[in-house]
């Protein structure tokens, strides 16, 4: 039996329980989601937590990467199982996919939690926390979801509504399993809210945001951006999207907003990154004859950095219908990247509060491809005004949205609701930046005071 499948004692006689993720994707996965899972799992694990996670065999852009079984790195023991491979191309095929490791990881967790332990449960797929709700009660575990997303919440807001009893049911099961977990982690004060208006009580909801990896992605001068160079953008001003080109995201105000500027040699387009609506944007740019377009595919790890050092400004979208269901997460790397941003969405919506209280970014309704357009152009005429936004948005990352600050959230978090999961000894791996009385915060949210200290402060 391995360490991640006994229950040890602490040093105080309390029994010593593990903490087991649940999720689709980890590492060696690159998708946004299992980097940070990735991350916080052995963050956590080098801090003396017992990690383990339920995970399944394949990588998001290779289903079929048959990843082993079972394997242990950096003190994470992973549980990889096996899952159906029917692909995202079709609804019925990605609900095949989604039951399938729905029942594989249950089959895996009804042997591996015990009385003591903590699951973690992430929304990938979709739904994750109702089945393993009933299982952590059964083994006496307890659980904490992570909610990247909340669903079909979502599905109904992108189109794809289920027949109404079914949705009533799902929506009530889910609602049933939120309420009766020991904590649901959200990432925003719009996320919280939604999930008080389903009746979850408030003691049972934690805001710890998304974030980056600081020391991973630091600020590089245009110039020495690889990625820029190799794309001939020298001495243009580069304006990019870099991730997910999902449904959940909207592109026909930047679409117009490059009608606007095509014709004008300083601007250039970056998109990077894939997803659903990739098709379409690149056939739109290319029936358009629209050059000053320019598309990469997902970067790795290790070249992130250097891919969004490339651009200027960056843009962040959302549908508004979208908002308090979903966070992008693609704000923390641009954040610590030290690079302005654009939000397409709600500018009353958690992107835009960001952006707009760490005066780091610019927001602009959904469809007002003039309005943006002359954002742009602003922006181009005041190079000042874009450094100092830069190093403004450096500042926030470091302040409020750094791993190591996360790491202590979550540290803090699972230390109130299971003191023997969490070792006595003082934390490891946090950095100075992560203060104690950090870590005795209950939400993580960027105060105004902490934004104007970060403003005031030197990279």
């Amino acid at each position: 039996m391995s360490a991640s499948e006994q229950t040890q004692p602490s040093a105080t006689g309390t029994p010593r329980g593990k903490l087991v993720f649940v999720n689709r994707y980890f590492h060696p996965d690159q998708s946004a989601t299992s980097r940070l899972l990735s991350d916080l799992a052995f963050r956590l694990a080098g801090m003396g937590i017992d990690v383990a996670v339920v995970t399944s065999r394949q990588l998001y852009d290779r289903p079929r990467a048959h990843l082993l079984p079972l394997e242990r790195i950096a003190g994470v023991t992973i549980h990889r199982v096996r899952t159906a491979v029917r692909g995202r191309s079709r609804l019925a095929g990605r609900a095949v996919d989604y039951l399938s490791f729905h029942l594989a990881a249950a089959l895996k967790l009804s042997s591996l939690l015990r009385r003591g332990d903590v699951v973690v449960a992430k929304t990938d797929p979709p739904l994750l926390s109702i089945g393993v709700s009933l299982l952590a009660h059964w083994r006496g575990a307890q659980l904490v979801n992570w909610l990247q997303d909340i669903f079909p919440e979502v599905a109904a807001a992108l189109g794809v509504a289920l027949p109404r009893r079914i949705d009533a049911v799902l929506r009530g099961a889910r609602d049933r399993s939120l309420a009766r977990a020991r904590m649901n982690v959200v990432l925003g004060e719009r996320m919280r809210a939604y999930l008080l208006g389903r009746g979850v009580p408030p003691p049972r909801i934690r805001c710890i945001p998304n974030w980056a990896d600081t020391a991973q992605i630091e600020p590089l001068p245009r110039d020495r951006s690889r990625t820029r160079a190799d794309l001939g953008l020298q001495g243009r001003f580069v304006v990019a999207y870099s991730g997910n080109q999902g449904r959940a995201h909207e592109f026909d105000t930047l679409l117009g907003a490059v009608r606007l500027l095509h014709e004008d040699e300083r601007f250039a387009f970056l998109m990077v990154g894939d997803g659903a609506r990739a098709q379409s944007l690149r056939h739109a740019v290319e029936t358009e004859r629209l050059h000053s377009v320019r598309f990469l595919p997902f970067q790795p790890a290790e070249c992130l950095a250097d891919a969004l050092a490339a651009a200027d400004v960056h843009l962040i979208s959302l549908i508004p219908t979208l908002e308090g269901l979903i966070v992008p997460s693609k704000l923390y790397g641009i954040l610590a990247a030290g690079r302005p941003a654009i939000f397409i969405g709600d500018p009353e919506g958690e992107i835009a509060r960001v952006l707009r209280e760490g005066e780091c970014g610019r927001s602009v309704r959904t469809g007002d491809s003039a309005r943006l357009a002359e954002l742009v152009r602003s922006l181009c005429d005041a190079p000042e005004v874009c450094a100092a936004m830069g190093l403004k948005a450096r500042q926030l990352a470091l302040s409020c949205y750094s791993s190591e600050r996360a790491a202590g959230a979550w540290r803090a978090m699972l230390g109130e609701i299971a003191p023997g999961l969490v070792p006595d000894q003082p934390c490891p791996t946090l950095t100075e930046r992560t203060s104690s009385a950090a870590l005795e915060h209950r939400d993580w949210r960027p105060p105004s005071s902490a934004v104007t200290r970060a403003s005031a402060r030197t990279d």
